[in-house]
């Protein structure tokens, strides 16, 4: 027995001395740190490829066979292209990250930066081909033969004998006199300037034909052509200017459109007979862009004007949207475009410095001058569908006008209806609203008929794909609900099914939302609609309701969603089918363990297929299903890539990170209590690996809303954008919380009290290893918001960080989210903030829920994040927050990074803040010195001299 206990003592000492020789995280790692991009599997399941990109540097491609075997590594390639037959990739490649870094430290021109390359790969062959100064590539959607792209080479430029100086000496000393009184401006000699040139390289054969002067080219689908446009030289003697077409299998260039301007949206009908574009050749200076639609086909000797301002059917006073798209109908038949009203133009007559510059804000304006500023170039190229019949008259037939904001077509683009939906009536309510309601209508293609379907719809409408019904939720009636359009009969879908369709946890005081469409049998009259746990099959004339999923999800309380593995790629059909004749997958969600997994629906049963305590990303198939590759994650593995082959058998294929075994990492579980009030509650507890429960450990909670689905997520060490950076504070022996919060309606900061409170206290209650006089708390935005209120009703934590808060709901409710110009109002009454009634109905409770008006209570240091460029928390609210304890005496700090957003954009931003709530917390709760930054701060004469980071 003494033996045993030996035994057991020196292994507990070798597990200590193994995680000591661990080294904690530093802020030096970010960089290294790597994930994978765009990992994908051919058709065939024969090649798979990835990119591993690190968080700041130079990343690489990995080719490889289903075997696992290595066939190459292409340095920082992105955009990687696979052809058809697979024998060739075709990938953009990166300049070195280093070459950038000191070009912009140079101030470089943008034409004097480091080039991208297109790299050809030989799969067949094992070479790769290098295209230098690249600037775009194009391979056709099917065939891929070719590889189109845009280089640019330097065009040497001929001497001009007027640029020529004479160097002659002068000497004549008055005539010397003279020129050296004058400043004689000479001929500067002109640079050589980089030219783009179009390659149309045969990838079997290496030849390649080279076009001068053009940056604008599209291939058709089939490959067969190739359309391009050269822009010619500034006095175009040679009539060089306009648009080409190259057909690839008799080597011909044809022009088919003269003259200089700007062509666009090129478009071949599916069966390469038609050709539609856009061109406006209106003069240089011209202040109104005139675009035409044109019409070619091989039969015609040039395109010519299809439709203009002047065409039979265009509104008076519209013309044809540039901003707008071209496509046909799957027959052919039809052919779509944009209109718009004519602009009024600037009148330039008007002088800058003379002429008033305001905003007039008017009290029935549709929406808020401010978000009228910010959609001003959306607004600007609004455009609106109208219709050619190619085989009829061909008048212009538009199918909106202003009086819609949408208006969609089924996918073959040859149904008589369309779907449009008007909200003209219900923008100024939705200040308040959020969401905006729309009366909805279908309207036919050849008469222009319209048919009302619902009024003042709070929900979300579609066609079926054959056009026949129209399919839409309402959320006042919490039912999805179909219209037939033959027959103008509405029919409640989900009439009689017991189980609710809607977010059944939703605790905003707005109707709740949809779980929404797992997609749509192949004739179009059926949908397959998602509740919480399972899958449902309601056909459109409401006679067939089958449960798909067996009951299984909410008896095992598995979310199943439908997993579409298929790999059939029409670009013109986005609908997801659902085929119940074929192997049906799922993947399933376990609400009660946060495990993952992927399911086969039989007719009787349901059979897992693989599940386990992960996160499963990046599925991508091979066209049998024979080989599934995907991304494994959990918290203490990285999110490395996976080949499944027969469904079966599991081959690991990176290791992205191998430099994580060599620091303390940590270990994530699931928390369960119960609330003060008897709410059932969990939250994710985050520990360093090298634990020991005889220690006292600091801890920090972090939260949002809804945090413990992530349990079996993967986060890596990273300069956030102001969230905590959980893996750095647990590698540096904090213990981290993240508490689930549900709300009550009204009662936000208590609800938040509530949970986060009680589970940090559930925590120090019965472990001895949590230090409960060390205890601190961060969150970021509606977190940030937390943070003030908890620290306004309770002395318990030792430090707190708010990022982005709002801490006076009064002020804030008529603030201006400047991102997008919307008022704040709604999100107050209806959404996040769930006070749920307008500030004069319940100004009581604007008042209880805003931390601001209790600031004399607080007794916790407190760091605030605020930028004067958030564009959704007013950062006002961080300086009511800071001026406020500063007029209290209490300790506060307030980071303002210049020009940064709500939450960080800048890399540079983000590692420092990183940085000082390490430094912040590491004081409060560890008793480390203070930095200079938290004892004195920065004064603006030491401003970028002196960062504060130095302790001393």
């Amino acid at each position: 027995m003494k033996r045993s206990s030996s035994i057991l003592l020196i292994s507990f000492f070798a597990l200590n001395a193994a995680y000591a020789q661990k080294k904690p995280i530093d802020h030096s790692v970010y960089d290294q740190w790597k994930s994978i991009s765009r990992a994908e599997i051919s058709k065939s399941g024969n090649l798979l490829y990835y990119t591993i990109n690190p968080q700041e540097g130079d990343g690489i491609a990995m080719v490889k066979n289903n075997k696992d075997q290595v066939l190459f590594q292409i340095p920082r390639a992105t955009d990687i292209k696979l052809s058809e037959n697979e024998n060739f990739l075709i990938t953009t490649v990166k300049p070195l990250f280093q070459d950038v870094r000191q070009a912009r430290i140079k101030k470089k021109r943008p034409d004097e930066m480091p080039k991208d390359s297109l790299f050809v790969v030989d799969i067949l062959k094992n070479n790769i081909k290098k295209y230098p100064a690249l600037k775009s590539s194009q391979i056709a959607r099917k065939v891929n033969n070719y590889v189109a792209f845009v280089s640019e080479i330097i065009v040497p430029i001929a001497k001009d004998k007027k640029d020529e100086v004479d160097s002659t000496k002068t000497t004549d000393k008055n005539e010397k006199a003279e020129t050296d009184s004058i400043k004689v401006r000479r001929p500067v000699a002109r640079k050589e300037r980089p030219t783009p040139v179009l390659h149309i390289l045969n990838l079997q054969t290496g030849d390649t034909v080279q076009i001068h002067k053009t940056d604008n080219y599209y291939w058709s689908d089939n490959e067969a052509y190739l359309l391009y446009t050269r822009k010619g030289a500034a006095k175009d003697t040679v009539n060089e200017a306009g648009l080409y077409i190259y057909d690839v299998a008799k080597k011909t260039h044809k022009k088919i459109s003269n003259g200089k301007g700007t062509y666009k949206s090129f478009r071949f009908d599916d069966q390469v007979n038609q050709l539609s574009f856009l061109a406006d050749k209106s003069p240089e200076k011209s202040l109104l862009k005139e675009y035409k639609l044109y019409y070619y086909t091989p039969r015609q000797d040039t395109a010519y004007i299809l439709v203009d301002k002047n065409s039979s059917g265009m509104p008076k006073d519209w013309y044809v949207s540039g901003d707008g798209s071209t496509s046909f109908s799957k027959s052919g038949k039809r052919l779509f475009f944009g209109l718009a009203p004519v602009p009024r133009v600037r009148d330039t007559t008007l002088v800058d410095f003379e002429t008033a510059k305001l905003d007039i804000w008017h009290w029935q304006d549709d929406y808020l001058q401010p978000m009228q500023l910010s959609n001003l170039r959306r607004d600007m190229s609004r455009s609106y569908t109208a219709m050619l019949n190619l085989d009829g008259n061909r008048a212009v037939k538009p199918l909106s006008d202003e009086t819609y904001n949408r208006i969609s077509l089924t996918s073959d683009g040859d149904s008589e209806w369309a779907l449009a939906t008007s909200d003209n009536q219900y923008r100024i309510a939705s200040q308040w609203d959020g969401g905006m309601k729309s009366d909805v209508y279908v309207v036919s293609t050849i008469t222009g008929e319209q048919q009302l379907v619902a009024k003042a719809l709070s929900g979300m409408a579609l066609l079926s794909p054959n056009g026949q019904y129209v399919l839409y939720f309402n959320r006042e009636e919490a039912s999805w609900n179909s219209y037939n359009i033959k027959t103008k009969e509405t029919k409640k879908l989900n009439e009689g099914i017991e189980v609710s369709f809607v977010d059944e946890e939703n605790d905003v005081p707005a109707l709740p939302g949809p779980y929404g469409i797992a997609g749509w049998s192949k004739d179009g009259n059926t949908v397959y609609l998602n509740d919480r746990f399972d899958v449902w099959k309601v056909s459109l004339n409401g006679k067939e309701k089958k449960m798909i999923t067996l009951g299984k999800g909410r008896e095992q309380l598995i979310s199943y969603r439908y997993l579409n593995v298929s790999r059939e790629e029409d670009p013109r059909d986005r609908n997801t089918y659902i085929d119940e004749k074929k192997p049906i997958y799922l993947a399933g969600f376990n609400r009660t363990t946060k495990e993952n997994g992927f399911y086969k629906l039989g007719k009787r049963n349901m059979d897992v297929l693989w599940s386990g305590p992960f996160t499963y990303r990046m599925l991508n198939t091979d066209e049998k299903l024979d080989q599934i590759i995907y991304t494994k994650e959990d918290y203490q593995s990285s999110p490395d890539l996976y080949l499944r082959s027969n469904l079966t058998k599991e081959t690991r294929l990176s290791n992205i990170n191998p430099q994580q075994a060599n620091y303390n990492w940590g270990t994530a579980e699931l928390v369960k209590w119960t609330t003060p009030k008897g709410h059932q509650a969990e939250g994710i507890l985050y520990k360093p690996e090298n634990f020991d429960p005889n220690k006292k450990y600091p801890i920090i909670a972090y939260f949002y809303e809804l945090l413990s689905d992530g349990l079996y997520t993967y986060q890596a060490p990273a300069p956030t954008p102001s969230r905590l950076n959980i893996p750095y504070f647990v590698s540096n022996e904090y213990l981290v919380f993240a508490p689930d919060i549900r709300y009550e309606t009204g009662y936000p900061g208590r609800s938040a009290e509530e949970y986060i409170n009680s589970g940090m206290q559930y925590l120090a209650r019965n472990n001895n290893w949590v230090d409960s006089t060390k205890m601190g708390i961060q969150g970021q935005s509606w977190g940030g918001y937390q943070v003030a209120h908890l620290i306004t009703r309770t002395n318990m934590y030792a430090a707190a960080w708010a990022g982005a808060p709002v801490v006076n709901m009064t002020s804030a409710y008529g603030g201006i989210r400047w991102g997008t110009g919307m008022s704040r109002q709604f999100q107050y009454e209806n959404t996040q903030s769930r006070i749920g009634k307008p500030l004069w109905d319940a100004l009581d409770l604007y008042i209880e829920n805003s931390p601001l008006f209790f600031m004399d209570r607080v007794n916790t240091p407190v760091a605030i994040m605020s930028n004067d460029n958030d564009g959704a928390v007013p950062w006002y609210q961080g300086i009511e927050f800071f001026t406020a304890l500063r007029r209290l005496n209490k300790p506060v700090w307030l980071l303002n990074y210049n020009g940064d957003d709500h939450n960080l954009i800048q890399r540079q931003n983000r590692k420092d803040i990183q940085i000082r709530e390490a430094q912040f917390f590491d004081h409060f709760l560890k008793g480390a010195p203070a930095a200079n930054w938290i004892k004195k701060g920065v004064k603006a004469t030491e401003k970028g001299i002196d960062w504060g980071l130095e302790v001393n």
